[in-house]
């Protein structure tokens, strides 16, 4: 350890903070008067803690900024013999755990939201995207870059639907789900 000069965890840990604050300057861009964003949240009764949660008039959005290299891939196993896996992988690493993550962040944020729609994403920074098509979903959540998950979101913003009232459900957030 004395020889190193920084432990592989926090090496990571300022990675994946980089690539936070990226996607949290993206999602200020967005008109302030159709959304509210509240931005590294803690999970109660947990370490664990969301990256993102964006309220718009169509529901909310529970967002895991992820600053990996190589290209997000969806793998499907399985199908007429065995029961059909979906599986991320990321530079050719399985990387499904982080859906499993996401989906646990969905799940906690629609306990506290009623029957307000919840989406979620993974953002990945600096990834390997192809110049055309490349995001996906996988159980669910949405696999894509930063610039795509802006329009998106935005998309959902402008729609005609209002399921949620914006402030109401923010104020509501951001009492649960307390600055990390």
């Amino acid at each position: 350890m004395a020889l190193s000069e920084e432990r592989q965890s926090t090496s990571a840990w300022k990675t994946g903070a980089t690539g936070e604050e990226r996607v949290a300057e993206a999602l200020e861009r967005i008109a302030p008067e159709r959304i509210r964003t509240l931005h590294d949240r803690r999970i109660p009764g947990t370490r664990a803690n969301i990256d993102h949660i964006v309220v718009c008039p169509a529901g909310v959005w529970v967002i895991d900024a992820k600053r990996y290299k190589g290209r997000p891939q969806l793998r499907i196993e399985g199908g007429i013999l065995r029961p059909r896996v979906e599986k991320l992988f990321v530079g050719g690493r399985d990387q499904s755990r982080l859906v499993d993550g996401v989906i646990k962040q969905i799940d906690v944020v629609k306990a506290s939201v009623g029957a307000a729609p919840v989406q979620g994403a993974l953002c990945f920074v600096d990834a390997d995207w192809p110049l055309i098509g490349g995001s996906f979903q996988i159980r669910g959540v949405d696999v894509l870059w930063p610039n795509r998950l802006l329009k998106l979101i935005e998309a959902a913003a402008d729609s005609a639907v209002d399921f949620v009232d914006v402030h109401a459900v923010t104020v509501a957030l951001a009492e649960m789900f307390r600055p990390a």
